[in-house]
């Protein structure tokens, strides 16, 4: 099969496109011929070596697409279903092994383009309002990052739970994007936006997602007594240390939120799933046209989201 592989770590210049051997099916796995591939930043990251890799080169990131089943060692599923994932390794391939407990089920109602568009971000961004903060009508919810992929599903989410959304983010471009995914107020980070978000909700917000991790101290600065400070990312820098005495004085409450402490059994991936699958089916989230790109060309995906020009998902096509 063709794979998209690197051997070293460094820039898009280490991508190969090249032919590896087929994967071998183990117990109660599937073997999926891949249909559509969702790119990410942590793909990047493996790239660089950032993210530990386990094995030998050559290396496949990639660790959520779509697919028809070709191959099954269970009778869970049967050749040709449509299954997509979230959470499986070496995903940018032609063909993929994947655990039975971690397919998810598509009707044909979703495309591969879809799930492989919106899964990863759109389960992180349903824990988020759902779990990780329960989000009621009434509220008020800040979202860093307004147009980024869980941003832009977020804030959606959020309004569809009853909240009124403010967002943050750092063009003017990416903020009328925010604006039209239906956020209420949306400020820019170089303006003094913690003076402006206190002009609009004096008491402060109920709720911040935070996923700079610099700006951790400054959501905290924001977000009401009793408020809660959710934090899921760092892609700003590491967060200062928040001293405890804080949070008891003013009551706020800080939430970690990894997807993957709470997505963590066969059942929960595919009822979480469902819920995202039915608010798409029935147009209460919008899902916008993904970037496609060949998976040979997968170089210059690479380098298209490393630009940060993209405001929708980038996905492979094998």
């Amino acid at each position: 099969m063709k794979a998209l592989t690197f051997s070293e770590f460094g820039s898009s210049k280490v991508l190969k496109y090249a032919t590896i051997a087929d994967p071998v099916l183990k117990e109660n796995e599937i073997l999926v011929e891949m249909k559509a591939i969702g790119l990410n930043f942590g793909d990047i990251y493996r790239r660089k070596g950032n993210y530990y890799l386990t094995g030998v080169p050559p290396f496949i990131a990639g660790y959520e697409g779509a697919g028809i089943v070709i191959n099954s060692n269970n009778t869970s599923y049967t050749v040709g279903d449509r299954i997509a994932f979230a959470d499986v390794p070496l995903a940018n391939a032609e063909l993929v092994a994947v655990p039975i407990e971690k397919a998810i089920p598509l009707t044909d109602e979703i495309s591969f383009e879809t799930a492989a568009s919106v899964l990863l971000q759109g389960l992180t961004a349903t824990y988020l309002a759902t779990n990780s903060h329960k989000t009621i009508a009434g509220e008020t919810v800040l979202v860093h990052a307004a147009a980024g992929g869980v941003g832009q599903l977020l804030i959606q989410i959020s309004k569809l739970l009853g909240a009124t959304v403010i967002g943050l983010t750092s063009t003017k471009e990416k903020a009328e994007f925010a604006l039209s995914n239906g956020a209420d107020n949306v400020f820019l980070y170089d303006e003094d936006w913690r003076k402006k978000v206190l002009t609009l909700c004096p008491q402060g917000v109920d709720v911040t997602y935070d996923s700079v991790g610099s700006t951790l101290s400054d959501s905290f600065e924001i977000t009401k007594d009793c408020g809660q400070v959710v934090f899921f990312g760092m892609s700003g820098g590491d967060p200062d240390f928040i001293n405890p005495r804080m949070l008891m004085d003013s009551s706020k409450t800080l939430t970690g939120c990894d997807l993957w402490s709470y997505l963590n059994s066969k059942e929960e991936r595919i009822n979480k799933a469902n819920q995202l699958f039915d608010w798409i089916n029935s147009g209460q989230i919008k899902i916008r046209p993904a970037t496609s790109f060949k998976l040979s060309k997968g170089r210059k995906a690479h380098d298209y989201l490393e630009s940060r020009n993209s405001t929708g998902k980038i996905i492979l096509i094998p």
